[in-house]
């Protein structure tokens, strides 16, 4: 049974497509994003909520306290325990998400060694070079957008996700668990608590949003493209694609 891969920048649509080929397939989401792992940092981790997720079964999400460790051998082996749960009740994995090292570290099985989860070999120069044979029956779809298409839809979503909802959000995480907390330190948590706090107005929080969140989703696109696995579609042809796969198993 294929284990799918919905995969691409952040802001490209994975969340939505993926539940909407759940719904239709059967299939049972696992998260491969390296944020969504923190619990209590929803909003500003665009986690779907409980309505979003339409009922489909989401795994992956809210598994340890913002700052505890949690290594990238600690997801493979979640993932595939999950794969395989799935899998037994008759169901498809789908595995949804931007962090690349979580999926390599999946699809082509590295293998780790010691307390901090190192890979074996080069591990801190995360190199591609051991993209070989993927390890077991992977489709891995990747979403292509044009950069000013996608630039606009990461405009669009700051804009949408700076709201009172995440002024309080990450006012209880600061209260939880310190501003000096890791988790804490990047992407829009780091702006929308300097807004707070009078150190940046509305406007230079969004914007530095938005280009903290540009530079990510370009170093994602240079981690994927090197991947010859990987079959690039536009969004709206994903879900016949993914379905005419499956239909054709």
């Amino acid at each position: 049974m294929t284990t799918i891969v919905i995969l691409g920048p952040t802001g490209s649509g994975k969340t939505g497509v993926s539940i909407e080929i759940a719904k239709a397939i059967g299939g049972e989401i696992i998260s491969a994003d390296s944020r969504a792992i923190y619990k209590g940092m929803d909003i500003g981790t665009a986690k779907p909520t409980r309505e979003e997720m339409q009922g489909i079964p989401h795994y992956g999400l809210d598994l340890v306290e913002p700052g505890e460790r949690f290594t990238v051998a600690d997801w493979k082996k979640y993932a595939e325990i999950k794969i395989t749960d799935i899998k037994s009740r008759g169901k498809i994995p789908i595995i949804v998400g931007g962090t690349g090292l979580y999926i390599d570290a999946l699809i082509y099985d590295y293998h780790f060694k010691g307390p901090t989860g190192e890979k074996v070999g080069d591990f801190e120069q995360k190199t591609c070079s051991d993209r070989t044979e993927i390890k077991g029956d992977y489709l891995l779809v990747g979403i292509k957008w044009e950069s000013r298409e996608l630039r606009e839809r990461l405009s669009k979503r700051i804009a949408q996700m700076f709201n009172p909802d995440l002024y309080e959000e990450v006012t209880k995480l600061v209260q939880a668990y310190g501003w000096e907390n890791g988790a804490m330190k990047s992407d829009i948590y780091e702006f929308a608590w300097k807004y707070l706090q009078g150190e940046l107005t509305l406007t230079q929080a969004k914007e530095r949003c938005f280009y903290e969140d540009w530079h990510l989703a370009k170093r994602q696109l240079t981690w994927f493209k090197r991947n010859p696995n990987i079959i690039w579609l536009k969004l709206e042809e994903i879900y016949p694609f993914v379905l005419k796969c499956i239909q054709n198993e």
